[in-house]
């Protein structure tokens, strides 16, 4: 199924695992290319936020067959690493 989705132009592997974790209950596809799961994955089985897809894979083979629900777990989990600095204040656009 993912194979046939990237033949669409704009459809790349983040998008196709992303449709088939949800059309048809992928289990084991793990969103690859995802700018902030490797690194809550990678806080949260090894402390890690600067864990690549890579490193994410490699922690997640463990629970290979049920990848993709580990990591949804572990982001429902909120274990996701202190911001390394503060929010930007919220300002009144109105006033500018």
């Amino acid at each position: 199924a993912r194979a046939r989705l990237e033949v669409v132009p704009g459809v790349g592997v983040w998008t196709s695992a992303e449709v088939v974790q949800r059309s048809h209950g992928a289990a084991d596809e793990v969103t690859v290319g995802d700018l902030h799961l490797p690194g809550i994955v990678g806080w949260a089985l090894a402390g890690d936020r600067h864990a690549d897809d890579s490193e994410m894979l490699r922690l997640l083979e463990p629970y290979a067959g049920q990848r993709h629900r580990a990591a949804r777990l572990i982001l429902l989990s909120g274990l996701t690493p202190a911001r390394r600095v503060p929010k930007m204040p919220r300002v009144d656009i109105g006033l500018l």
